[in-house]
């Protein structure tokens, strides 16, 4: 069982759940280049709690008055357009939505032995079961994927790089964008909430 750190307190006595950020392709291949100092600065600025970073990838725990939902995703989507300039995608993940879906794990092995191989991908939309038979089916590569409530996880065996399962095939399948983490980035996240 994981230790929970108290609930933050903002300035005005309300709770700031603390939440988990991920921003969609930032510092990949040259696009959606942004330093993470300057990624916390604007966004305490903004009035976000311990905005804490994690790698430089857009990976971000922060603590928010309000909830993990749609409407928080596209204000920080707007605010780091205008603060930053930087246009991208942004997915909210509470921290029991989080402790589920580590929990829900259908790869634990591979967790333990390969989780740079391991992906959660977060969706902007829940994967439909549909969506995710379609993808299942038109695939022949080694990966395996299991459908979560707003995520997939897939295992990656022969590793990522070179694999003809993309970020662009699986939203072309799900009708939505998506965003990866491996498991030492998901582990690695899960941990900085607790401080």
């Amino acid at each position: 069982m994981s230790r929970q750190a108290p609930t933050p307190i903002s300035a005005w006595g309300l709770a700031m759940p603390t939440l988990i950020v991920l921003l969609r392709a930032v510092n990949v291949a040259g696009s959606g280049a942004v330093a993470m100092a300057d990624l916390r600065h604007h966004l305490s600025a903004a009035g976000y709690g311990r905005v804490r970073t994690v790698l430089q990838s857009g990976n971000i725990v922060l603590d928010a008055p309000d909830g993990a939902d749609a409407a928080l995703e596209r204000r920080l989507e707007a605010e780091l357009g205008a603060r930053l300039g930087l246009s991208t995608t942004v997915f909210v993940r509470d921290l029991a939505e989080w402790d589920a879906l580590i929990a829900a794990n259908p790869f634990p092995g591979e967790a333990r032995r390969d989780p740079s191989h391991l992906l959660v991908l977060a969706a902007a939309t829940p994967p439909s079961a549909e969506a995710v038979a379609r993808l299942v089916a038109g695939h022949d590569g080694p990966e395996r994927i299991v459908a979560g409530t707003r995520h997939l996880t897939v295992y990656y065996p022969d590793g990522i790089g070179r694999s003809k399962l993309t970020n662009a095939r699986i939203e072309r399948h799900l009708g939505g964008p998506v965003t990866g983490r491996n498991w030492n980035t998901v582990s690695k996240l899960r941990e900085l909430a607790q401080t």
